[in-house]
């Protein structure tokens, strides 16, 4: 990871398990393929690509809070804490560098309670429902975008 911008890849609840988790809706590609695409990624993009997963909101909280901190731009899917997670969506709000928000399927074609994103206003974009690919389509816009206030000039 030689690059030369650090870029956060954060991500919640169950992301752990793919792989093993619903497999008919998420696919076959693990964890592990997802740190692997990432890190791979960055390094074609010149990226310093961080991956970090958790299942606890206050701590997901934190990881936002030291990437506003330290302007750091993040990739992050929310997962279940997309759709109620007030105190995930004041975290984003504080971002001072693009954030872009990611879903592995697309929410807006799944059950009625995935359709609203808390997050998604106070976010510099979303990409969802091209799998692995959204994170990396993320990844690739970050490489054209400046730091950014929340309002999300400096985007493409």
């Amino acid at each position: 990871m030689s690059g030369t911008r650090h870029v956060l890849v954060l991500n919640g609840p169950n992301l752990g398990r793919l792989g093993s988790r619903e497999p008919e809706v998420y696919g076959h590609v693990s964890y592990d393929d997802l740190v692997q695409a990432c890190r791979a990624a960055g390094d074609e993009l010149d990226l310093d690509v961080e991956v970090r997963q958790t299942d606890d909101e206050a701590v997901l909280v934190g990881w936002l809070h030291e990437a506003a901190d330290g302007m750091t731009p993040v990739v992050l899917n929310p997962a279940a804490f997309t759709h109620y997670s007030y105190a995930l969506r004041d975290a984003v709000a504080q971002r001072t560098a693009p954030l872009i928000e990611v879903h592995l399927t697309n929410p807006a074609s799944r059950e009625e309670f995935r359709h609203t994103s808390v997050v998604a206003a106070v976010s510099s974009g979303t990409i969802a429902g091209f799998g692995l690919a959204s994170y990396l389509l993320a990844l690739q816009a970050l490489e054209h975008t400046e730091p950014s206030p929340p309002d999300g000039s400096g985007l493409p």
